[in-house]
């Protein structure tokens, strides 16, 4: 079964690579195109799922072992273990239900960039930008030589600047290149961490690296090489002090890209930690932990307090991040099995919450035209009541309540606190338990805070109204509650997602659709009822679409939702797989 890795990398190699070669306009077969590649994709993980000995979970299977340059002695090494089988079927998963949104139904609802509904989209490079990704993004996980794993890992950076630069927001270019800077200096200081291992040991192995457990370096060597390839490491994951790059990356990315972003590209910086730092490194491991483990507590505090002090929805889900990543680098400074083993759990949760909860973010900003959280006015469980519960649901299991996947990863990771490695001082990691304790205390008042804002009440002073004309979405009105609700009127309808700033019984607003504008009903109930649309297009023939929640939103939410119940309440059926790969991870440490 070696060929399963090769053909997980080469279909969206050569998926992409058929959009470059095959000339000609692509319209909507290209929706399907990408969605179908990533799907093939996706039953390939399954395969691998199906027929993975998971008695063998800590030995690498499926490996494909080849020379690629003979004359430096570097190999073309894949495989696959318990610690890499998870994310490999997360990020397959991740692609696809990134593609099914964008392409499902007629691809013109918001947010679905292959649609073609504006001219400057480009569909055929989206596609073919999300598929090289895809390359990179598995291949990372895959990688059983260091230098192949570096490629992989930088492979990745240009198809996700191009994704902020070319299809973000109003920011785009600035987020973009303060994105490639970061991950370039990172990546030029691990690459000086591997080539010193690669010169002590004259090997790029991982696998035979990982059973040296660190003999031929000497512990300065281990302490240098481990600093030099953590750096590295904690740029992607993001760490603090080194976190700077991700909020702008996630505000200004479109949806698919902030999910991609915090559900797979950040889990290349942590898997470094478990496949190459603390195995081939581990007198380096022992040295640098305390420090790993501080920095790890300062970031879940940080992030939970930058969280608090947010009005941006989507920035304040990036900082959540850093404060989440935090809980998975101290799980990786214990040197337990059970803090490591959180550390992994807690990689996959997030990536399954954070994706959702991105995606989440991605519809309230389309429907709302603003991510601001004061200016959305509270109330969407009244106004958007499906929209509001995913939110609400995503929320309470960042913040990890017990029963779903955000709990296990964050427990574990302080249980391994409480009892460190050998050769770690006890005393100090007992603070970082109590830090980080903290830390999940304030991660959920700031999601409570969140959801009050947003979620709850009545609507204040903003009240959702079709937009009239323009691209579909809603315009806001403001509000003054009235009893009984008003007659229906039409509303005057510009070229644009327009504010109003009069109230809804302004006779203004009962006038007809101006020149080129299409007529609408008025707020039946300003305290949070939708009026229902007819048959009313723009100016391009496009209907206004105020739908709650829609097919293609469904189709990409439903599955996150289904894993992170199945992960909360059923952990073993994770920690089962990682646990013997973990085990044979830590034993140069014993």
């Amino acid at each position: 079964m070696g060929w399963l890795p090769v053909a997980l990398l080469a279909v969206p190699l050569l998926g992409a690579l058929v959009l470059v070669a095959v000339p000609g306009p692509l319209t909507r077969g290209v929706r399907w195109y990408g969605t179908a590649v990533s799907g093939v994709v996706l039953a390939l993980a399954v395969v691998l799922v199906a027929v993975f000995d998971h008695g063998q979970a800590a030995r690498t299977q499926f490996a494909v072992d080849r020379p690629w340059i003979p004359g430096l002695g570097l190999r073309f090494h894949l495989g696959v273990d318990g610690i890499s089988l998870p994310l490999i079927v997360l990020t397959a998963l991740l692609t696809f239900l990134c593609f099914a949104y964008l392409g499902w139904g007629d691809g013109r609802g918001l947010g679905q960039l292959l649609g073609a509904r504006d001219g400057d989209t480009r569909p055929r490079a989206l596609v073919f930008t999300l598929l090289v990704l895809e390359v990179g993004m598995i291949g990372t996980f895959l990688a059983l030589d260091l230098l192949l794993f570096f490629v992989f890992f930088e492979i990745v950076l240009i198809p996700m600047y191009f994704l902020i630069a070319v299809w973000g927001g109003k920011g785009r270019r600035g987020a973009a290149i303060k994105f490639i800077l970061y991950t370039l200096l990172g990546s030029v200081v691990m690459l000086l961490g591997l080539l010193l291992v690669w010169a002590q040991t004259g090997t790029l192995d991982i696998v035979a690296l990982g059973q040296a457990h660190g003999s031929g370096m000497s512990r300065t060597v281990q302490i240098v090489a481990f600093t030099a390839v953590g750096l590295g490491l904690a740029v992607k994951t993001p760490m603090w002090p080194l976190h700077t790059w991700l909020p702008d990356a996630h505000t200004e990315a479109p949806t698919v890209g902030s999910v991609l972003l915090a559900g797979v590209l950040l889990k290349m910086g942590t898997y470094g930690f478990a496949r190459i730092a603390i195995p081939v490194l581990p007198e380096g491991a022992v040295a640098v932990a305390p420090w790993l483990g501080a920095l790890a507590v300062v970031g879940i505090v940080y992030g939970a307090l930058a969280c608090l002090a947010q009005r941006d929805l989507k920035r304040m889900i990036a900082y959540s991040s850093v404060g989440h990543m935090g809980f998975v680098l101290l799980g990786f400074a214990t040197l337990t099995t059970v803090g490591v083993n959180g550390a992994l759990f807690a990689n996959v949760a997030h990536g399954l919450i954070t994706g959702l909860l991105f995606f989440v973010a991605g519809a309230v900003k389309d429907r709302y035209g603003t991510a601001d959280m004061p200016s959305l006015g509270g109330g969407m469980l009244a106004t958007l009541p499906r929209l509001g519960s995913v939110l609400t649901f995503a929320a309470i299991a960042s913040l990890g309540l017990p029963g779903l996947a955000g709990f296990w990863g964050e427990m574990l990771a302080l249980l391994g606190a409480f009892d460190p490695g050998a050769g770690l001082p006890r005393g100090l990691f007992l603070t970082f338990m109590v830090i980080g304790g903290l830390g999940a205390v304030l991660t959920a008042a700031y999601f409570l805070v969140m959801l009050s804002r947003v979620t709850h009440g009545l609507p204040g002073r903003r009240a959702l109204v079709p937009a009239g004309a323009g691209a579909p979405g809603l315009v806001a009105v403001d509000e003054r509650p009235v009893s009984p609700a008003p007659e229906d009127r039409p509303v005057r309808g510009d070229a644009a997602v327009h504010e109003v700033d009069a109230p809804p019984d302004d006779p203004a607003l009962r006038e007809g659709a101006g020149a080129g504008g299409a007529a609408v009903q008025d707020v039946r109930d300003v305290r949070g009822h939708l009026p229902d649309v007819p048959d009313v297009r723009d100016v391009r023939g496009h209907l206004p679409d105020v739908r709650d929640v829609r097919g293609h939103e469904l189709v990409a939410w439903v599955p996150l939702i289904v894993l992170i119940l199945l992960f909360g309440l059923w952990p073993g059926l994770l920690l089962s797989l990682t646990t013997p790969a973990v085990q044979a991870l830590l034993e140069g440490l014993t």
